[in-house]
């Protein structure tokens, strides 16, 4: 059940799986791993970006709007879900990606096109800074467009994270389970937010760690502060009055390696240790990245045995397909 009353559709199947990584823990030698499988969300192949989208299709739909307009990198996760949620909804989808058309489309481009899309090449531009542009050109041929920003992270995506700590409190709770810290990958800043608001309402005792996985572009605010910035709008809608202080969040800024979607030492191990000790899959950008940062945390101490960590799997498996080459 939603933690507010702002309107919501049905879009993905939850609540998505907890479980324990015994061989994994075991092979690390330091905390208890548990993991929310939030790769097995449901739409178009999983991700986290559902959650999002839930909230924010629901308000498009409100609008009457008849088009969802959104951005990103050419193998945006974000982008392949919300392309599926339109389709799902009877909306067209126009994508802002970053480059320019390949040969051969393949990982979430090829889906985004399977799915009924249409792309906008944006050249250097992958955080859907094109998105005003198409949003005028539909206006002026009279269509009613819905803006998603980059990552799908405002305020009103954001409480699909704060559902989400709901439902992991609730999963907890049945499964006599506590945890220590919440680790995942922190991008655009509405996952990270909707954890820290969801947290707090849900009173889980949890340290909510993000973990950078993108240098900020030249201009940008720094991005704990947007995350901030962020949660204070998601808690005026969620639970006006409650208040967070930069030292609310926490995030790990060490690990973006060559820069976003490039695939260093750090992402082949995680994907190549969560494959073979587990059977699970994470993608090259995102989880993988996470994964790894957590990996060194443990292996420098910071998380130890006696604790508990839980790793949340945002998704993305699709785009493995396109980095064949980085990763074998």
């Amino acid at each position: 059940m939603s933690i507010t009353a702002h309107a919501r559709a049905t879009l993905g199947v939850f609540p998505t799986p907890l479980a324990l990584l015994p061989r994994l823990s075991e092979s690390l030698r330091g905390p208890r791993i548990l993991i929310k499988r939030d790769d097995l969300s449901g739409l178009a192949l999983g991700g986290n970006k559902v959650r999002k989208l839930e909230y924010l299709v629901a308000d498009a739909l409100s609008r009457g709007c008849d088009s969802l307009v959104t951005g990103g990198a050419a193998q945006s996760n974000h982008c392949r879900q919300t392309a599926a949620a339109a389709a799902a909804t009877g909306l067209e989808c126009h994508l802002a990606l970053a480059g320019g058309p390949p040969e051969a489309p393949s990982g979430n481009l090829l889906l985004d096109l399977l799915l009924g899309a249409r792309i906008h090449w944006s050249g250097q531009d992958r955080k859907g800074e094109r998105i005003p542009l198409i949003e005028a050109e539909l206006r002026s041929s009279g269509r009613n467009p819905y803006v998603i920003p980059y990552g799908g992270s405002n305020e009103i995506g954001a409480l699909g994270f704060v559902d989400a700590a709901a439902e992991l409190a609730a999963q907890l709770r049945a499964a006599g389970e506590k945890v220590d810290a919440i680790v995942f990958a922190s991008s655009s800043g509405g996952t990270h937010a909707g954890l820290v608001v969801g947290a707090r309402l849900r009173k889980l005792r949890s340290a909510i760690v993000g973990i950078a996985i993108d240098k900020g572009e030249a201009g940008e605010e720094p991005f704990a502060e947007r995350v901030l910035e962020l949660a204070g709008k998601t808690v005026s809608i969620a639970a006006p009055g409650e208040r967070f202080a930069p030292a609310d969040i926490v995030l790990k800024e060490g690990y973006v390696g060559g820069g976003y979607g490039v695939v260093g030492e750090l992402e082949r191990r995680a994907i190549a240790l969560a494959a073979r000790t587990e059977g699970i899959l994470l993608d090259p950008v995102y989880t993988g990245r996470a994964f790894g940062a957590l990996v060194d945390l443990i292996e420098k101490g910071e998380f130890t045995s006696g604790q508990t960590v839980l790793f949340w799997h945002t998704g993305g498996a699709p785009a493995l397909f396109s980095y064949a080459s980085s990763l074998v």
